[in-house]
């Protein structure tokens, strides 16, 4: 079988999309040895795996560049290269694709969220994904949550669209590791503290997060504070709150919270081991890969039961109301002051991260391109 790729995001790590395209290639080879893929890309790139690498360049100006790839450039290579499927690893399938086509649409965030719905073109943009989704043989995404809201907003049988879980990379484990204690020294970090990572748009209610230290702070604020980690806002926005701004308002003390701004991902899994929990309020989520992530370092997550979160997390945590949080304060006092009650929610961060693995995500993936095919 022969498979063409969308690699528009290749050159994009620092994405969802860049990290979830990196994945399949580095493992759908170990789960079909005899399948050939070839990357498409808007331009050549040095040591791209795969059969081979087409690059398909822009023939109109930037700004409508990535359409023109996508509806196109993209399935213009797709014929030339005789592939059997193709995989459009993002939300953006071609309107008339010429062979069985795979989309993956890992959130509606775009469509359900005002916030996020941008401008004019932002929002021309999304109404044309969606109304393209509709010509893709099946569509997959990231969680059952996400399953639940492509079939009740994109109008697809409910047939043509499967979940198929991502996974945390096996950099994320239990410590102690050697570069712990250097990654400690290097952020300035005490010896155990509740760990914030991630953005800081409004979605992510990182409010929820500096309020529980209104409650947690007094009891727990100078030996546990909260350490939140993440590039810090150039400016306060209502869709950029800035963190330290929303701080001063509650009148947290200094000491309780500290902000250590953007971390390497390579120092990532030492964040995690170091902390007493992941603090995650998320209001929604595709999936949530840092709660994941945390759980494969043995690490337990206190956070929202929203969206496709409590999927993730599974016993491995305590999860309530987003906005609830005196609740999640006095979860995190526990898991602070209550060695029995931290290692008991550590082994099971360890048993539901098992749950998860590239190799599956993969295999499964394998499985929707036959499917695909046979249609």
């Amino acid at each position: 079988m022969r498979l063409a790729l969308n690699a528009w995001f290749w050159n994009r790590p620092d994405t969802g999309s860049g990290q979830y395209l990196r994945q399949l290639v580095a493992h759908l080879p170990a789960v079909a040895p005899e399948l050939e893929f070839s990357l498409v890309m808007p331009r050549a790139e040095a040591g791209v795996p795969g059969g081979c690498t087409v690059a398909v360049p822009r023939r109109l100006p930037a700004q409508w560049g990535k359409i023109w790839f996508e509806q196109f450039g993209f399935p213009r290579a797709c014929r030339r290269l005789g592939a059997d499927v193709a995989h459009v690893p993002y939300w953006a399938p071609p309107a008339a694709p010429p062979l069985p086509t795979v989309v993956t649409i890992h959130d509606l965030i775009p469509l359900l969220l005002r916030e996020y719905r941008g401008g004019p073109g932002v929002r021309a943009y999304t109404a044309m994904v969606a109304a393209t989704a509709r010509s893709a043989t099946l569509i997959l995404t990231d969680s059952e949550s996400s399953r639940r809201d492509i079939l009740a907003h994109l109008g697809v049988p409910e047939e043509r669209v499967r979940a198929i879980p991502l996974a945390a990379d096996g950099r994320f484990r239990p410590g102690p590791c050697a570069e712990d204690e250097a990654v400690r020294q290097r952020y300035g970090l005490p010896e155990r503290y509740v760990l914030y990572l991630g953005g800081f748009d409004v979605r992510k209610n990182v409010a929820t997060a500096l309020a529980t230290y209104t409650w947690a702070g007094p009891a727990i604020g100078t030996e546990w504070p909260l350490v939140v980690a993440g590039r810090l806002p150039q400016r306060h926005s209502a869709f950029i709150p800035d963190p330290r701004r929303q701080a001063q308002a509650l009148q947290l003390e200094p000491q309780w919270v500290r902000f250590i701004g953007a971390v390497e991902e390579a120092d990532k899994p030492a964040l995690y081991r170091g902390a007493v929990a992941l603090l995650f309020p998320s209001r929604y989520e595709g999936f949530g890969l840092p709660p994941l992530e945390a759980l494969a370092c043995g690490t337990p997550v206190v956070g929202s039961n929203a969206a496709s979160v409590p999927e993730v997390v599974g016993a491995a945590g305590v999860l309530l109301d987003p906005d609830d949080a005196a609740g999640m304060a006095g979860v995190l006092i526990q898991l602070a002051q209550d060695p029995a009650f931290h290692t008991q929610l550590s082994r099971s961060a360890l048993q539901q991260a098992a749950r998860f693995s590239w190799q599956r995500t993969a295999q499964e993936t394998l499985a929707a391109y036959r499917q695909a095919v046979r249609v």
